[in-house]
């Protein structure tokens, strides 16, 4: 048992073109992306400072008690929401806007208003803003109307409208868009353990590699031939992953998460289905070496894809209009499970996630077993 284990690993480890794509690739891919979104910004679950977004207030009409109204909103709001700019008027502030200096222009006037330069999320919040006290100011005039003996009451409960506004972030964290490429990169390198299964399948196939051959009519059974590769695969690709997550985190400084035993936990898991899907896969159909070997590629990279390796937003496109694909596809299960460690803070769907990996790991087991048992040679 200790000398199969021994020489698997010393073969493993020295086929150099397939530990190229389970280790060396994915290491290359991370620089790339790193040096392509740049340094700034990706501790993916740092912490950061709310910025106020800087605005100017253009007084129109203050004659209406609602344009007096909305300005002492916007004056409430500062400085934790906006940054309001000394900017009196209007050209200066258009100016200002198209530089850049300033993201939106606030109109006080009896029905308020709001100019912006692009789309974005502080243009975002600056509407939402504007149409909540819209909101909020046409609810007052319809119970000043029907209700005026409720003014009191009603007024007393929106005052306090600004201390319940908070900036908070899933999981008390805050995540930079880009960083969701380095999961998707991590679920990719996971999956490159397709390689070694692969490699390790087809030498166990007598009409594609004399060691297949010898390993053919050896007394050992199939299943401990097949156990026997997967933990030795298993621990080179773990090893794998964790290089991988060391340089990411260590080296080029992304935050994969705190919770140590969780990012653990899911790269034992990416490194087992990597592996198994790799096993199974070269245990199926009549294909020669090179065409498994190319194919694999394939089965590594369309599923990256898919969980926004090469397009940040692919996951979300998905799981809006076909999710089963996102239950099906490891990598995007994976990146899941990345994103429910240190983003989500949800401990039921990261279970979930877990709990899918492990069934897909046990199901391409039994496909290589299957598919290996019921092989047969007229001669070799």
């Amino acid at each position: 048992m200790l000398h199969l284990l021994k020489y698997r690993f010393i073969q493993t480890v020295r086929d150099y073109p397939i530990m190229f794509w389970a280790l060396a690739f994915p290491l290359i891919l991370g620089t790339f992306f790193y040096f392509s979104f740049g340094s700034a910004g990706l501790d993916g679950t740092g912490d950061y400072e709310w910025d106020p977004i800087k605005v100017a207030i253009i007084e129109e009409d203050l004659s209406s008690k609602n344009a007096e109204s909305f300005q002492a909103f916007l004056e409430k709001l500062e400085p934790d929401t906006l940054d309001i700019q000394d900017i009196s008027s209007e050209s200066d502030a258009i100016k200002a806007l198209k530089e850049e200096t300033i993201l939106g222009i606030y109109y006080v006037d009896d029905i308020p208003s709001l100019s912006v330069g692009k789309n974005g999320i502080n243009e975002s919040i600056l509407s939402s803003l504007l149409k909540n006290y819209n909101q909020n100011a046409a609810m007052i005039q319809k119970i000043a109307m029907t209700h005026p003996e409720k003014m009191g009451a009603a007024i007393e409960a929106m005052k306090d409208y600004h201390p319940e506004t908070r900036n908070e972030s899933l999981g008390g964290k805050t995540l930079d868009p880009n960083v969701q490429y380095f999961f998707a990169l991590i679920a990719y390198a996971c999956l490159s353990g397709a390689f070694l299964g692969v490699r390790s399948s087809l030498d166990s196939q007598a009409n594609l590699s004399a060691l297949g051959a010898r390993r053919s009519i050896t007394p050992t059974h199939k299943l401990k031939l097949i156990l026997i590769d997967m933990t030795v695969l298993f621990i080179i690709h773990f090893i794998n992953i964790l290089v991988l997550n060391l340089y990411l985190i260590k080296v080029l400084g992304i935050s994969l998460g705190d919770n140590i035993g969780a990012l653990l936990v899911v790269d034992f898991m990416g490194s087992m289905i990597g592996v198994s899907l790799g096993i199974a896969f070269g245990c199926l159909g009549k294909l020669s070496t090179d065409m498994k070997l190319g194919l694999t590629v394939a089965i590594t990279l369309i599923p990256g894809f898919l969980a926004g390796l090469m397009f940040g937003n692919m996951k979300n496109i998905i799981e809006l209009h076909c999710p089963i694909i996102n239950r099906l596809n490891p990598a995007a299960v994976l990146s899941d499970a990345f994103y429910c460690m240190s983003v989500y803070n949800d401990a039921h769907r990261f279970a979930r996630s877990i709990g899918i990996l492990a069934i897909m790991s046990a199901l391409f087991l039994l496909i290589a077993y299957l598919g290996i048992r019921r092989e047969r040679y007229d001669s070799i």
